[in-house]
């Protein structure tokens, strides 16, 4: 029995752990399959039109049909490519997501079917699985990065840039998500994190927590609207561009298992791992709660965070990528570190003594306190020093007028600074309005017509 550890792997032989590995990779192999047919088939229901249904029922075979395909394509190597690291790159992507499910609890102990044997639906486990996990998130990232760099070409370059600024970015707001987790269930093993779950699941009373989460967790498996990486229409297709047959399907392989590995690390840590939901966990006590049961339970909400992420792609269009980073650096990670502060602030007045009753006064009185502030706070939202009319009527930061045209190429006004009042605009005013203008704006006008009919 391992300290700090739930899962009791004292009585595992070495076959019991390799029979494991192997059936968690043939898991994974299986799911992405699944996963592809399940994406394709659910956006194309969103897009009203059939999906696959030609290869198998339901269409099932299609992806074990595109899978042959890529394992039978031609497979073309570059010739100014980095040749070690360009076919090394795809195998560390893959090596690093197959790491991840050994630590992921699928149900509690199993009694293995035709014999007495028991043992933990897990691989493994010990007291900072969590930081494991992180770990292997982030050693993933280097085969796209040197995928990118060995491939000779600038997309792919470009690509590989991105994806490494958008991991750490994403990187760090996932981690201090977690941190909630780890504060209130005292661990980060886990199968203790499932344990601590057994009164309430943890995405309840950590909300903003698990918003943050599962915002970092679509921006750090470069999937839409946050596929900045390989975006088609400005990087071809990013790190992946001198790719094809089995290196691409690699690629490719590892985004899917890295999507599996995300949604299982929410569902442990959120969204009570594989206990089954309030009114079933309720029934013959907890019966739905042992055996085979909870690995049915633990999928069911597996696949449903995966529906997550197909439905954020058939809905949201890609962001820029300043948007992006500016979302991730200036958004994310200060809610995420606010959301640890007030947490473990809760947490210490809780273990001081204070009641809830209490807590709860002091945010009301806080809260009141906050509002009246920023009421009584004097506006400053009128026009900064500087900006005021210029002689043609547009403004600017040093008072003259503002030319968007000014260097040959439109540029947006500055901080301060407006556009001068579109023609167009003065011809839609009505004639009282036109009336009330003074002569000189009416001359203007009527110039600025003449010369557009003119031209």
């Amino acid at each position: 029995m391992i300290p700090g550890v739930a899962a009791d792997f004292s009585n595992d032989w070495l076959w019991v752990s390799a029979i494991k590995a192997v059936l968690i990779v043939v898991f994974l192999l299986t799911s992405v399959l699944f996963a592809i047919w399940f994406e394709r088939k659910v956006v194309a229901r969103m897009q009203v039109r059939p999906g696959p249904n030609w290869h198998g029922p339901f269409g099932l075979l299609q992806s074990l049909a595109d899978a042959m395909k890529l394992l039978l394509k031609e497979d073309v190597n570059v010739t100014r490519a980095d040749r070690v690291v360009y076919l090394l790159a795809p195998m560390i992507s893959v090596f690093c997501s197959l790491l991840v499910f050994a630590v992921v609890p699928f149900g509690p102990e199993v009694t293995i079917p035709f014999t007495d044997y028991s043992t933990p639906a897990q691989l493994t486990d010990f007291p900072v699985a969590v930081l494991y996990v992180l770990a292997c998130a982030s050693l993933g990232v280097y085969g796209i990065v040197l995928g990118g760099w060995s491939s000779g070409s600038t997309y792919p370059l470009l690509g590989a840039v991105r994806s490494t600024a958008q991991v750490i970015s994403y990187e760090l707001a996932m981690g201090l998500s977690l941190v909630s987790v780890f504060i209130m269930a005292g661990s980060m093993s886990t199968s203790q994190i499932v344990a601590s779950q057994a009164g309430i699941w943890w995405f309840l009373p950590l909300l903003p927590a698990f918003v943050v989460y599962v915002i970092s967790m679509i921006g750090e498996t470069n999937r839409l609207p946050f596929d900045l990486p390989e975006a088609e229409g400005e990087l071809v297709s990013g790190y992946m561009t001198e790719y094809s047959s089995m290196k691409f399907a690699w690629f490719f392989l590892a985004e899917y298992i890295n999507m599996l590995n995300v949604s299982a690390v929410a569902t442990t840590l959120f969204l009570g791992g594989w206990r089954a939901p309030w009114p079933l966990s309720a029934v013959a006590d907890g019966a739905l709660n042992t055996g085979w049961w909870p690995v049915l339970w633990f999928l069911v909400k597996l696949w449903a965070v995966m529906f997550v992420f197909v439905w954020v792609r058939g809905t949201l269009l890609r962001l820029r990528y300043d948007q992006f980073m500016v979302f991730g650096w200036k958004v994310l990670i200060p809610v995420a570190l606010a959301w640890v502060v007030v947490l473990s602030v809760f947490q210490y007045l809780g273990l001081a003594g204070v009641t809830r009753t209490q807590l709860i006064t002091g945010v009301v009185v806080a809260g009141a306190l906050v509002v009246g502030l920023l009421w009584l706070w004097p506006d400053r939202r009128g026009a900064p020093p500087g900006a005021e009319e210029g002689a043609d009527g547009a403004s600017g930061a040093d008072g003259a007028g503002f030319d968007a045209f000014a260097g040959g190429y439109p540029v947006p006004p500055l901080p301060g600074q407006t556009l001068p009042p579109s023609p167009r605009a003065r011809r839609r005013v009505p004639p009282a309005a036109v009336g009330a203008t003074d002569t000189g704006s009416a001359t203007d006008t009527t110039a600025v017509d003449r010369s557009e009919e003119t031209r």
